[in-house]
């Protein structure tokens, strides 16, 4: 997409592209969950997070899914935005193995309880994306 095309293209629209290529269906639940609570707010969600921020070039979407799940990670108390964003990073090429990493990181700048609920929701969330048997 050159510049110009980009310019053309609504934030909205840009952060719908963006959300379903990240998060899939995932993403678009969360929204539609708030949409009957606070429809601007889900507007919000996806014109600035997805619409300006994940679609900026200088860096790619899988490195923009390791900075949110060490974020994510690291504020102890976010395991839903973090179960989202750990099949984020699995949809953009992060592999089981390199999530469990990012967030056994976090033990050292966040403490072990964040890591130890980090790795908590990243069970969950393989279990959800690969079956029961992957995470057992």
């Amino acid at each position: 997409m050159t510049h110009a095309q980009s310019q053309a293209e609504s934030r909205f629209d840009r952060g719908q592209r963006a959300l379903s290529r990240i998060d899939g269906s995932a993403g678009e639940k969360v929204v539609a969950s708030l949409a009957n609570i606070a429809p601007d707010f889900a507007r919000y969600v996806i014109e600035f997070p997805f619409g300006d921020i994940y679609s900026r070039p200088d860096l790619g979407l899988r490195d923009r899914e390791i900075a949110t799940i060490a974020a994510l990670t690291a504020l102890g108390n976010a395991a839903p935005q973090l179960k989202v964003h750990i099949e984020a990073g699995l949809n953009v090429g992060l592999s089981r193995d390199e999530i469990v990493e990012i967030i056994m990181q976090m033990a050292v700048y966040a403490g072990f309880p964040a890591a130890v609920n980090g790795l908590f929701a990243a069970k969950e969330a393989f279990s959800a994306h690969y079956g029961r048997q992957a995470a057992s």
